[in-house]
């Protein structure tokens, strides 16, 4: 259960009263369950009102799934509407986008394929190095690297930029 879902145990126990054969709830806070489910779901869906950086719409997008969420907050910066995924403002959208996914395996291929690329460009660790490397090379033409030794350090310091014509 969401700590922050106000409303989450009210909605908990109204899917307890329409559990049978065929639909199952689990509560048991498994990551590798989570993981699994994930990874062979035919749509992954996030129907938030509000919602920061939504992990589970991440998560479900880097194992290739087709992702449906809700239009809103930060999951907006994640889905590209109609590119990786589907954003939905209303409960009628969420199910005609569920249906229209279940019944086109290629769509969802598709989708999967160009989500997983999305979290690879824009939410891994190793786009946020790439990012800071960036950064500094940025300032590269300022700053050296003055070999001499100073404590065991390797101290950087300033180009000098005047028309003195040397540099410190």
């Amino acid at each position: 259960m969401a700590t922050d879902d106000p409303e989450g145990q009210e909605v908990f126990e109204s899917l307890l009263e329409h559990k049978n054969e065929r639909i199952h709830i689990l509560t048991v806070e498994d990551s590798a369950l989570v993981n699994a489910l994930q990874r062979h779901a035919a749509v992954v869906l996030q129907k938030s009102l509000r919602e920061g950086f939504g992990l589970t719409i991440t998560e479900a997008m880097w194992k290739g799934a087709a992702v449906i969420g809700g239009n809103c907050g930060g999951i907006r910066h994640q889905i590209e509407d109609g590119v990786n995924g589907y954003l939905v403002s209303s409960i009628d959208d969420a199910a005609k986008r569920i249906v229209a996914l279940v019944k086109d395996a290629g769509q969802r291929a598709a989708l999967g394929k160009r989500a997983r690329e999305t979290v690879r460009d824009h939410f891994l660790l190793t786009r946020m190095v790439e990012q800071e490397l960036d950064l500094f090379s940025a300032f590269e033409p300022n700053f050296r690297l003055n070999h001499r030794r100073l404590s065991g350090q390797a101290a950087v310091a300033p180009i000098s930029t005047t028309s003195h014509g040397h540099t410190p």
